[in-house]
């Protein structure tokens, strides 16, 4: 029983799937654990917090509308593969807020042990595929992988604003390093980051964001 108070099977798949399909299904049943992993950013729909899921898609979404705004020419069916799989290691790692100095600490390490516990569990080309547009995307040496990365700083940005403050008001939380996510987006976009430094700006003013030290 979960938390919820449903039972959840967790048997396995039946003998007679094998094979291929059954390590692709095996993958999938585990990815679902996705759905559980908490972010430190709110929904601006509910008073919750969002899971991992819901930012992935949350990130294909704005991939798809918002690329036109990339400074490079991107290939959006490939940035769209590269949001899908970025966060698929904190099924294992779970997720590391940017505004927690402690959680950032070891998080690469994690991700690369969770990286070598997940992916295996596909067939070998499939692993080998998804373990490429992961490495790619931390790496955001590619222009997809840079404007994926700004739109992975931008959501939380526009989450906080709608929220008067969401993470902001974390403790690590500060004029320089909100600056330095919004940097992110200026990388990959000058429209957009421009947008982004207006988020910053109101954020300041209403009190949302802590100032740093003159």
């Amino acid at each position: 029983m979960d938390n919820t108070g449903l039972v959840v099977d967790r048997s396995p798949l039946p003998p007679e799937i094998d094979g291929r399909v059954a390590a692709q299904l095996t993958f999938v049943a585990e990815a679902d654990r996705l759905k559980t992993v908490l972010r430190a950013s709110p929904l601006a729909a509910a008073d919750r917090r969002e899971n991992d899921a819901e930012h992935s898609w949350h990130l294909a979404l704005m991939v798809l509308l918002l690329a036109e705004h990339s400074d490079e020419p991107i290939d959006v069916g490939h940035a769209l593969k590269l949001v899908l799989v970025h966060d698929l290691v904190e099924v294992y790692a779970g997720d590391s807020p940017v505004f927690d100095a402690a959680s950032v600490v070891d998080q690469h390490e994690r991700e690369a042990a969770a990286a070598d516990r997940l992916f295996p569990l596909l067939p070998a080309d499939q692993a080998r595929t998804v373990r490429e547009l992961w490495e790619e995307f931390e790496a955001g040496v590619t222009p997809e992988a840079r404007f994926c990365k700004a739109m992975d700083r931008l959501e939380p940005m526009l989450l906080n604003w709608l929220n008067r403050g969401g993470t902001w008001q974390m403790p690590g939380a500060t004029e320089a390093t909100v600056r330095a996510r919004e940097a992110g987006v200026v990388a990959a976009s000058s429209s957009l980051g421009a947008a982004a430094d207006l988020l910053v700006e109101h954020g300041l003013r209403n009190g949302w964001i802590r100032r740093s030290p003159s």
